[in-house]
This record gives C-alpha cells, sequence and structure tokens, in this order.
C-alpha cells in the first residue's frame, strides 16, 4: 500500500504524446486574445480586457470538428460565454455580498458543467465557462456598464469565430481528413498486432490486440461522425468513406489487411494532396442513431449538478473564511475536478495541484518582465497562452504550469498588484479547492455514471457492435477522456 500511492500519482503524471495539431489551437488562441488586448494598451484601456477575453477564449473549442459542425458549436458557445458573463455582472451590480457571489457562482458553475456535458461540447468543457463567469462576479460593475462590457464579449467573440473558422479557407475538409487518417492508421496498427498475436498466442499479445481492436473501432466512429457533421457529400468526402470501408474491412478481417497500405493512404491524407481513390465497397453501414433531446440528456445529471454546485460553493465559502481575496479561483479548481468517475477525479486533482505549485514558480519569474507595462504584461499572456495549448495535449498538469500564470496575469490587467500576495492566494485556493472538491465527489458518488463509464471501456464482440455502441466524437468527449484545451 505504501508504494502504490507513488506510482498512481507517477501514472497521472505521466506526459503522454502531443495531439497531431497541437499547434493550430495554440496559434488560433493567440490570433484570437493578441489583436483585442493589443487594441486596447493602445486605447490606454487594459482594464477591459477581462470583457473581450471571454469573447477570445471561445477560440479554444472545437478544432477537431468538421467546418460546418464548427460553426454551429462556436457560435452556441460564444452564446453560453455570453449568458453566464450577463449573469454575473448582473449579480455583480446588484450585491457585493461576497457569499451571495459565490453561491450565485456555484449555480453557474453546476449548470455549465451540466450543460456542457450533455451536449458533449468538446474540451477545454465547462472550465473556461466557469472562469470567466467567477471571475466577472468580482468586478465591481454597475447596471449601465454591463451592455457595454457585453458587446465588447461579443465583438472578441465574433473574431474569434473568425480565426476558428479561417483554417477552411486552405483546407476545407482537414478535420475529416485528419479523422479518416487516424481511423486508418488505427486499423493498420490493429491488423500487425493481430497478426503478431496469431503468430504467438500468448495473454500479452492477445490483451493489446484487444486494446488496439477498441481503440480502431473508436478512431472509426470517431471518422463516421466527422463525416456525418461535415456537410454535403462532395467527391472528396465520399473518397474518405471509401477508405473508411477499408479501415472497417480490416477491423473485420485483420489477417487479409496490409497495414503498409493503410498507412499509405493516411499519409496522403496529410496537407492538401487529392484523397486517395479506392474502389466503392458500398458497405451497409446503417443510419445513424437520432440523438436524444438536450432535457433527456440533461436529466441524468442532477447529481453531478448537486455535487458540482456543492463542490464549488464550499471551496468558495472556505477562501473566504480565510480571507482569501480571490475566492472564484477556489470555486474554479473545484470545478475542473469532476471527471466521470472518482478515480479520474482523484487524477484530475493531483494535476491541478502539481501543475498549479509549479506555474506560480513560473509567475514570479515573469513579474518582473510583465511588470515593465501594459504591451509587455499582454505579450506574456499571449506566450502563456501558446505554451498552455502546445503543452496541455502531453498532461492536463503541464499545461496547467501556463494555464497558471496566465490567469495570475490577467488580474494584473485592471493594475499592477503585490506578486507575494497573488502566490499566496492561489496556492491556498488551489489547495482548498482541490481538497474541498474532492470531499464533495465523496460525498454525491454517481455510480450510475460510473457504471456506464466501465462498461464503454469493453472492447467490443463484433464490429457491427463497435459501430452502433455510442463511441464519441473527438471533439465530443468529456474531459475525463482528454486533456486538450486550456483550463484556468
Amino acid at each position: 500500500m505504501s508504494s502504490r500511492i507513488p506510482l498512481e500519482v507517477a501514472r497521472v503524471l505521466r506526459l503522454g504524446r502531443p495531439p497531431e495539431i497541437w499547434f493550430k489551437p495554440a496559434l488560433s488562441v493567440v490570433a484570437a486574445v493578441a489583436p483585442p488586448n493589443l487594441t486596447l494598451v493602445a486605447l490606454d484601456r487594459l482594464d477591459l480586457a477581462m470583457y473581450t477575453m471571454a469573447g477570445s477564449l471561445c477560440a479554444l473549442y472545437a478544432h477537431n470538428r468538421p467546418y460546418a459542425a464548427r460553426a454551429r458549436t462556436l457560435a452556441w458557445v460564444l452564446l453560453g460565454m455570453l449568458g453566464g458573463l450577463a449573469a454575473a455582472l448582473l449579480a455583480a451590480s446588484l450585491t457585493g455580498n461576497a457569499v451571495v457571489l459565490v453561491t450565485v457562482g456555484a449555480v453557474l458553475a453546476a449548470v455549465q458543467k451540466v450543460l456542457c456535458d450533455a451536449t458533449r461540447i468538446g474540451p477545454p468543457g465547462n472550465v473556461i465557462l466557469t472562469f470567466v463567469s467567477s471571475a466577472a462576479l468580482f468586478v465591481p460593475q454597475t447596471l449601465a456598464e454591463i451592455p457595454g462590457h457585453l458587446a465588447l464579449g461579443a465583438a472578441a467573440g465574433a473574431w474569434a469565430w473568425l480565426v476558428g473558422m479561417a483554417p477552411g479557407l486552405l483546407r476545407p475538409h482537414g478535420p475529416e481528413r485528419r479523422a479518416t487518417a487516424a481511423a486508418l492508421r488505427a486499423a493498420a496498427a490493429y491488423a500487425e498486432s493481430a497478426g503478431e498475436h496469431d503468430h504467438a498466442g500468448s495473454g500479452g499479445k492477445h490483451d493489446q490486440a484487444g486494446n488496439g481492436r477498441a481503440h480502431a473501432a473508436t478512431a472509426l466512429s470517431a471518422a463516421r461522425h466527422a463525416l456525418l457533421g461535415a456537410g454535403r457529400a462532395t467527391a472528396a468526402r465520399q473518397a474518405l468513406g471509401r477508405l473508411l470501408d477499408r479501415a472497417e474491412i480490416a477491423l473485420a478481417a485483420p489477417a487479409d489487411a496490409d497495414p503498409d497500405l493503410l498507412r499509405a493512404w493516411a499519409r496522403d491524407l496529410r496537407g492538401t494532396r487529392p484523397v486517395p481513390l479506392v474502389d466503392d465497397l458500398t458497405l451497409l453501414r446503417g443510419e445513424p442513431a437520432p440523438r436524444d433531446p438536450l432535457w433527456a440528456r440533461v436529466r441524468p445529471l442532477g447529481r453531478l449538478a448537486v455535487r458540482t454546485a456543492l463542490g464549488c460553493a464550499f471551496a468558495g465559502y472556505a477562501s473566504l473564511a480565510l480571507g482569501v481575496g480571490r475566492p472564484y479561483w477556489a470555486l474554479v479548481t473545484a470545478a475542473s475536478l469532476y471527471q466521470a468517475s472518482l478515480t479520474l477525479t482523484w487524477g484530475r486533482g493531483v494535476q491541478r495541484v502539481v501543475g498549479n505549485l509549479l506555474g506560480v514558480l513560473l509567475f514570479a519569474a515573469l513579474v518582473p518582465l510583465a511588470h515593465t507595462g501594459g504591451l509587455a504584461l499582454v505579450l506574456c499572456c499571449a506566450a502563456l497562452n501558446f505554451g498552455a495549448e502546445a503543452l496541455i495535449g502531453r498532461n492536463y498538469w503541464l499545461g496547467s504550469v501556463c494555464v497558471t500564470p496566465m490567469a495570475l496575469l490577467i488580474t494584473e490587467f485592471a493594475g499592477f498588484q503585490d506578486p507575494g500576495r497573488l502566490i499566496g492566494e492561489r496556492v491556498l485556493d488551489t489547495i482548498v479547492g482541490a481538497l474541498i472538491g474532492l470531499l464533495a465527489a465523496l460525498a454525491v458518488p454517481d455510480r450510475a455514471r460510473a457504471r456506464v463509464v466501465r462498461s464503454g471501456r469493453g472492447t467490443p464482440r463484433t464490429l457491427a457492435g463497435a459501430e452502433h455502441r455510442e463511441v464519441p466524437h473527438p471533439d465530443q468527449r468529456t474531459q475525463s477522456d482528454t486533456t486538450e484545451g486550456v483550463r484556468p
């Protein structure tokens, strides 16, 4: 038992491989955040940057979705962001009571968590929405200022929407091409592992082949989802569908598959090369199952809503009792923990604490540079935005090393502050938020949801079973499935 905990900590801190398109979200968020903030620097109104950041951070979403689906997703994210911001600003204008404001923030966090999970909005999920709305609760506000501040957020959000859609001008089929290439590579890996198992016959090889098949089935289903959400069936998309038919055959009959050919097709899908043409096998794929209405997907998440609200509220109350001036940091920490199982929630807590503690050290190193002026402050935040998106795909804690100093620097847009006090409050809020968030997860278990997660990890017995089992699209996964995306 004494060696088990260190091993588990090492497991949750282990670095993974970077996502294939890690640089695109990183560049997109910089392109979305920098112009509005630099404009405010030129106007000497950097104190308004919190409102433009609300819209700019929408650029973090939907990078793996086809452009038709991405346009809708980004629009809904922006509406959700502005709705949460409006509720927070209204509350801030009506009361200065910190306990009331923390309670409002906890309720907003629960609503944002449930809606993001029910709609499978994808990473970074609810945490960005909760960060913005919670921070806005503690900014002095009047009713007359709210429309103007929301207009700033909407303008920056419209720019973020354009940034998110811009790559489609050069590669209109890019997301579905990447999804198809991933399915082909996974099918090739499974065909090889299945062939090795046939020759070796060992238990270890059998487990490896089973895991490879589950991974390939997931990648195949994700690619089918991408094509379904891509819009009209162009010649290129029809060719991608035929390549997926070949990947599906490789899953059904791995002994007859050619892994080298599958990988060659995947390589040909890079860039703007023509899509490889293969014969139409006219496989019967069936009709996609209709999605349940939103209310039906929200209803099973009641316990998750209670857990999120209680954890965020008590984390904020504890922070207030300890005299911290920014209790929303503890609130956001608690909101960021809740995953699909208690084990994953505990792992996220470890990642959050480690990343934040290292992040405050980076903040301390950057403060002398950032305090030289507003332009330096904005450029430091832009660099940290890039670093967070570039690194968080490796592991959540690694991205948090950049996210933490970025969040601390954002608080200084309205004026430079004592770095020692900021560091002390951030460390305290991180520990308080993580501990109380975990206690709320223990107090309000969601066993039904955990059973769904465990059952979803099983390898389907047949290819048809893999097709009919609900496997999430890469950008529909919850935060328990991926670490992609900035989370303050």
